[in-house]
């Protein structure tokens, strides 16, 4: 058995507003997990958590904190959907990015 969560959500390191109206915004960089099976390993990097850091993207006035991730959710997908049969050649039809991204299958399904 086998479970797994994708999502692209994210939140902000730094909230907007003030008082009740404060509030985290929209971000990318979450965490996901894949259960199952013997073993495990974890990929991608995680991004150091201090605004203006190395790995903020948001470099605007008035910035937040937003990571990009180093692993896409189209990646740890199609690693699941080739697991479960999708044909590699099947593969773009299922997810429309997937050629954009060097290692499709990070190989964390095994048998």
């Amino acid at each position: 058995m086998t479970t797994s969560t994708l999502s692209d959500f994210s939140r902000t390191l730094k909230p907007s507003g003030s008082g009740g109206s404060a509030g985290s915004g929209h971000a990318w960089g979450s965490h996901h997990f894949a259960m199952g099976g013997a073993g495990g390993d974890f990929y991608g990097d995680f991004p150091t958590l201090a605004l203006n850091g190395p790995n903020d993207a948001d470099t605007r006035t008035g910035a937040r904190g937003r990571w990009i991730p180093t692993i896409a959710v189209d990646q740890y997908a199609a690693t699941l959907l080739l697991w479960f049969g999708v044909s590699t050649t099947d593969l773009p039809t299922v997810l429309p990015n997937i050629s954009r991204f060097s290692i499709p299958n990070l190989g964390f399904m095994i048998g």
